[in-house]
């Protein structure tokens, strides 16, 4: 890529309905305490003032953190706060138009419904793709069934764009994400709905660096 990329190994992801009651500025400030490298916001009941509202606070505090800003869905709102990129599904504006309407240096990720997709996304301008889910997950009821771990190693092996594996993945399981080729793992109860944000953060992100350490040390 022409791009730098972006430390994407433990990926979090919003979702104000599992948050316990707890603001999303808050969940994301203790997911980011206990490790996490990258937010996206995604909130699919929110009215696209009450998600710019919350983009503006999530950029700003990703800015003073350091860390990785990415809005699910919505290019105008990505735009509009100048987030470092998009993520956008089989559903959402197509890749291509995507792919010209953002700057050059603002990531656009990717959920192909199949795995069989990915190297399509990857031509049609992904800069990577999230790809799952890997295990049974209820948080995203059109998820589908889960892929397992081999499918997801033989998309990573297909792929040249960068892998983030999302669905079902917990501390237990994260290390398996990261051997089987991804970069990163993308989370959502696992880390907002936890009783304590930050530990539950670390234990995942410790497992997603030992997994990485393994990658590195068997090449």
């Amino acid at each position: 890529m022409s791009k730098p990329f972006p430390d994407f190994s433990l990926y979090v992801i919003t979702d104000t309905g599992l948050s316990r009651g707890r603001p999303i500025p808050l969940v994301v400030e203790e997911a980011v305490a206990g490790g996490a490298t990258c937010v996206q916001l995604r909130e699919k009941e929110a009215s696209t003032r009450e998600l710019y509202n919350l983009a503006v606070k999530l950029r700003k505090l990703s800015q003073d953190k350091g860390v990785t800003f990415i809005v699910n869905d919505r290019v105008d709102i990505a735009l509009a706060v100048k987030a470092d990129g998009v993520h956008l599904g089989e559903d959402d504006l197509p890749l291509e138009a995507a792919r010209r309407i953002l700057p050059s240096h603002m990531l656009l990720g990717f959920s192909p419904e199949r795995p069989e997709q990915a190297v399509r996304a990857q031509d049609a301008g992904a800069d990577y793709l999230g790809i799952g889910a890997v295990y049974g997950t209820g948080t995203k009821p059109d998820a589908g069934e889960a892929i397992g771990i081999e499918s997801l190693a033989r998309v990573c092996r297909t792929v040249k764009i960068p892998v983030v594996g999302i669905g079902g993945i917990t501390a237990e399981n994260a290390r398996e994400v990261i051997r089987a080729g991804a970069v990163g793992v993308a989370v959502v109860s696992s880390v907002v709905s936890a009783p304590h944000i930050p530990a539950a953060a670390r234990q995942i992100a410790r497992e997603v660096k030992m997994g990485l350490s393994e990658n590195q040390g068997g090449n």
